[in-house]
């Protein structure tokens, strides 16, 4: 038993010991190949999914394509790479992946124990459920004694287990490898609940064989902060990514978009305005950058806002609402510090 624990906590500690290598010049890895390489989900509609043609869309798509515009100037040197749940971390911790914008909850023990970083929230979530219409539930605490499917590898096990404990009800779990087994199982009747994530609830409804006969529970029974992962060991590269989601939301705030962007290059004396367009300033040298990265990231992809309503929000079939995800002046927790 003592060889085999050795065996795994070497094979561990190799897998982060590359990872650490790989960390210590992301950027310049990045330059020289001519690409980023994105972890992605393959399958989770608004935030991530390729389709017929192989053209990826979705909120995490468009962050890794807001990184390729403020390194390359250029949205489509990037590569989307395919990854389950369970496979996710070790890719990233390897070196496969330069970064992981995959729907992933940034826990306590993710930032400790397995080498990463998460530099950045950039969708405010929870754990919810969904049931059929026919089950004639109306609240999760009527969930004693159901079944319900979950995916393995993710926090939603662990959760699923405090929320009936803590309820005291009772429960059989149906765990399967991937989120498109998990949902396909609870479609064809093989459980009573589904639960993961609010907002992909709302997303594999839509790939229900009859999406109105199922709702959507109004219980949220878990913080769960969504963002990109980064390895540790690379503070360059960790400031890039918090830097390039803090500036698609200060250009929501300041009211720079897509269209205006030009406009307001040439025009606008607002000294935020000026920094965040690169302008005034060095401050995109300060990151290893151009000083134009953010009108570069502002021009191909959008401001924060521009991005979630047309993967997620209103402009999607999805229709979220921003909700916490609003800005902190609109009563949200999204934030950008200030870029001066």
């Amino acid at each position: 038993m003592k060889t085999i624990v050795a065996a795994l906590a070497f094979g561990l500690g190799a897998t982060l010991l590359a990872g650490a290598a790989q960390a210590q010049g992301t950027l310049n890895s990045i330059k020289q190949k001519g690409y980023l390489s994105c972890g992605s989900n393959p399958g989770l509609a608004g935030f991530g999914v390729p389709d017929a043609q192989g053209r990826w869309t979705g909120l995490d798509v468009d962050f890794c394509r807001a990184l390729a515009a403020a390194i390359f100037n250029d949205v489509t040197k990037v590569r989307f790479i395919p990854l389950s749940a369970k496979d996710r971390f070790t890719a990233l911790q390897s070196g496969e992946v330069d970064i992981l914008s995959r729907n992933t909850t940034w826990s306590m023990s993710r930032d400790t124990t397995l080498g990463l970083d998460f530099p950045a929230v950039n969708f405010y979530d929870g754990q919810g459920f969904m049931v059929k219409k026919k089950l004639g539930v109306t609240s999760a605490k009527q969930l004693d004694g159901a079944s319900v499917c979950t995916q393995q590898g993710t926090t939603t096990e662990l959760n699923l287990a405090d929320y009936f404990r803590a309820n005291k009800l009772k429960y059989e779990v149906v765990a399967f490898a991937s989120a498109d087994e998990t949902f396909k199982a609870y479609d064809s009747g093989r459980c009573d609940a589904f639960t993961t994530d609010a907002s992909g609830l709302y997303a594999e409804r839509l790939r229900a064989s009859a999406p109105d006969d199922n709702i959507v529970l109004p219980e949220i029974i878990s913080k769960e902060p969504l963002g990109p992962a980064v390895r540790q060991g690379d503070a360059q590269w960790a400031d890039i990514v918090r830097w390039t989601h803090y500036a698609m939301l200060n250009a929501e705030e300041a009211g720079i978009t897509q269209a205006n962007v030009d406009q307001m290059v040439k025009s606008s004396d607002n000294p935020d305005v000026k920094r965040i367009l690169g302008t005034e300033g060095k401050y995109g040298a300060d990151l290893g950058l151009t000083n134009d990265w953010a009108y570069r990231i502002i021009k191909l992809v959008g401001n924060y806002a521009e991005v979630f309503e047309r993967n997620v929000g209103q402009g999607s079939p999805l229709k979220i609402q921003r909700g916490v995800n609003a800005l902190w002046s609109k009563g949200g927790l999204q934030y950008g510090p200030p870029i001066r």
